[in-house]
This record gives C-alpha cells, structure tokens and sequence, in this order.
C-alpha cells in the first residue's frame, strides 16, 4: 500500500500513517510523499493534529552548524510551481537557538529571481511550529541567497504577511497549512527531510 492510499482508508490514524513511513527507504518516502495530491495534503493536515509534536530539532538539530542549510524537499498544493524546498538553519546567535531556527524557500532559479527566497523565522507553537514570513533572519544562509523583503518582487504575493502552521508526521515526514493574517489559506505542503 503507498502512503497516498493509506491516506485514503477510512480507519486510518495518524500512528499508522508514520510507522509506515518510517519504515520505508529514504528514496521511497521522498517519492511517495512527493505523490501527495491537494486532497490529500489536507486531509493529512487534519489527520495528524496533536499526533506528533513537531519541533525546531526536527528542523534543524541544535548540534548542527550555525546558518548551514537543512533541505525539507516539498511539494505543495498549487497548480504550477509546485516543487521546492524548505531549508532550515541552527541561528549563528546562541541565544536563539532554542527557541528559533532561522530559513527560506528554494523553488528553483525562475521562481527565486522573480518571486524571491521567501526568508522567514521559525518559532514552536504548541504542538506545531510555525514559519513566519513576517520575520526575518539578520544574517543569510551561508551560502544561501541575500535577504530580501517578502513586500518586494512578487514575493508581496506569495509570502507577505504569511505564516505557515507546520505539524509532523514522522520522523522525517511534516505537512503545512498557509494563513495570511489570520485567514486559512487554500494552500497545503508536505515536506520531506532528506538529511
């Protein structure tokens, strides 16, 4: 059974759904994740709330090196432009790093140029964590792309004022919901760590 069918059961819960994926090989769980249609990104939503907690570790570990990017590859509930990546960092300020993890999206070269990477702060919410594009890290990725406002480009479009609730799955395995202000967005994300 793939994970898009056992999304489909009647009975399924959410224990069910992560010791499948848990089980299978890093190159099988990327792929049938990356298989999730709309419906069942958002059924996947409502299935695993309260299940796992999902947690900054889960992101990026504390232990790993300041502003040195963890790829979550995603695919997400839109028409087109559905493929990116979520990469997480540990923050360069000790300070922070137990309470924030610091990233920006990579949807690839023409998605980047014109809309923009999308920066934003992660922050724990309950059992949930939540990516807030109205924040912003004070320092860039190493090797990642220059900060730029999520008002500027179309970026103003797609991540301003935006703020995407992130709940876990499995160990590797999360799915997100968008809000803009404080109204639910159409738009889900699964994301799969490949690290």
């Amino acid at each position: 059974m793939t994970f898009s069918e056992l999304i489909d059961a009647s009975s399924v819960t959410a224990q069910a759904l992560a010791d499948h994926l848990d089980a299978l090989s890093d190159a099988e769980r990327f792929t049938q994740t990356m298989a999730l249609n709309r419906a069942r990104q958002a059924k996947l939503f409502d299935l695993v709330e309260n299940a796992r907690r999902m947690t900054l570790e889960d992101l990026a570990p504390a232990t790993t090196q300041p502003l040195t990017g963890i790829r979550h590859e995603g695919r997400n509930s839109l028409p087109a432009f559905s493929r990116f990546a979520k990469v997480f960092a540990v923050p360069d300020d000790a300070s922070k790093v137990a309470t924030e993890r610091w990233g920006f999206n990579d949807s690839g070269f023409t998605v980047n140029t014109f809309v923009g990477p999308g920066y934003f702060v992660v922050n724990q919410d309950g059992g949930d964590v939540l990516v807030d594009y109205t924040q912003y890290p004070p320092t860039p990725h190493l090797n990642g792309p220059k900060i730029l406002s999520n008002s500027s480009r179309l970026s103003r479009f797609v991540f301003n004022n935006t703020k995407d609730r992130v709940r876990g799955v499995s160990k590797h395995v999360s799915i997100g919901r968008a809000w803009r202000g404080t109204k639910r967005l159409d738009n889900w994300f699964v994301l799969c760590r490949t690290a």
